[in-house]
């Protein structure tokens, strides 16, 4: 295991403050920087191919494909979670029953409610695989929930929809980047790039199995989703991709060159490495803590919440040490570029 006295990516981070918040917004390494930086001056100067390489977006398609262990051909790119998941949400038959744990992040249960004409049903995170039945129609659940870092039993819930015929959607957004990603486990992963991955705002990732990518419809089909990309900018794209960028949005190019840099950068460190380094973190956290008096939320995770202490984080922020407060949680998130001195120095903090 590496030393948690020593930060992952090395001279890639630089941060000012103890910052303990990446499940509210990760850093961004500095080839990231340069690579949007070379990218906005190349803008400036006339590119010869516009504002952005359709080469780098797949670069980054590729990498995060290898990142959640899925063939490219399986990888959508897009904006955001919200948007993919307003995709499948528009693509459920009238009268579907859609299962969610309570207090789910907004982005993922928002595009189904909004419908109107679908059945939502929320169940305790616990309980959510014996809640599912033969009428589910999709489990959609975090990896990690937001508001408390709690994780969901994967292998419980695949079980039970496998068993009653459900489809799955997992949004891997506070876990993609630091927890090893199976995406051909579920029918569909989401995951918002600008997190664990360490990707600038705007970069986002769906996967859909084969199996699964009859019945989505592709509601933001455009001239990039063409099986052949320089033949339909005219008239009706002539036949959708075969594989899941028939599902792409037009690419936010100057995202997509920052998150091929930084997609690079965990594949060079390794999420095993990470996990291990991440958790131990939080591990240590979570037991000074409890020698504080304070009772976290206990879980194997890199996300660290502590109920009731929310109001903590102004006090906090005034030391330079930068939280997150959520559902009245005091929320502390780990990543590669944090160290034991990060967690010492938040832990003197609500000492007082």
């Amino acid at each position: 295991m590496d030393s948690l006295h020593r930060p992952l990516g090395g001279a890639e981070f630089a941060p000012k403050k103890t910052y303990l918040n990446t499940s509210a917004c990760g850093l961004l390494p500095r080839r990231t920087i340069d690579a949007v930086t070379l990218l906005a001056e190349e803008t400036a100067d006339g590119r010869s191919d516009g504002a952005g390489s359709f080469a780098i977006v797949d670069e980054a398609r590729a990498a995060f494909a290898r990142l959640a262990h899925v063939p490219h051909e399986r990888v959508s790119v897009g904006s955001s979670v919200a948007v993919h998941c307003g995709m499948i949400a528009q693509s459920m038959p009238a009268g579907s029953e859609i299962l969610f744990p309570e207090g789910e992040f907004s982005s993922v249960i928002t595009p189904f409610t909004i419908r109107g004409d679908l059945k939502t049903r929320f169940v305790p995170l616990e309980l959510l695989a014996e809640s599912v039945r033969p009428e589910t129609a999709l489990v959609a659940f975090s990896a990690v929930q937001s508001a408390d870092g709690r994780t969901a039993d994967f292998a419980a819930v695949r079980a039970a929809a496998a068993a009653h015929g459900a489809r799955t959607l997992l949004d891997a957004t506070q876990s993609a980047g630091w927890l090893p990603l199976h995406a051909g486990d579920w029918d569909y992963t989401v995951a918002g790039g600008y997190k664990y991955l360490l990707c600038p705002r705007g970069a986002s990732f769906l996967t859909v199995t084969e199996e699964a990518q009859d019945s989505l419809l592709a509601i933001h089909a455009n001239w990039v989703t063409g099986e052949e990309l320089w033949v339909n900018s005219y008239g009706p794209v002539r036949e959708l991709a075969r594989s899941a960028r028939r599902f792409d949005e037009p690419v936010a190019f100057f995202s997509y060159h920052g998150a091929a840099r930084s997609l690079a950068l965990l594949e060079e460190i390794g999420i095993d490495r990470i996990e291990a380094h991440n958790k131990g973190l939080a591990a240590r956290f979570r037991a000074g803590l409890v020698e504080l008096g304070h009772a976290p939320v206990m879980d194997d995770s890199t996300v660290v919440a502590v109920p009731g202490l929310g109001a903590r984080e102004d006090a906090l922020r005034a030391a330079d040490v930068l939280l997150s407060a959520r559902a009245g949680n005091l929320r502390a998130s780990f990543h590669l570029y944090n160290t034991a001195a990060d967690v010492d120095r938040a832990l003197d903090v609500l000492a007082g």
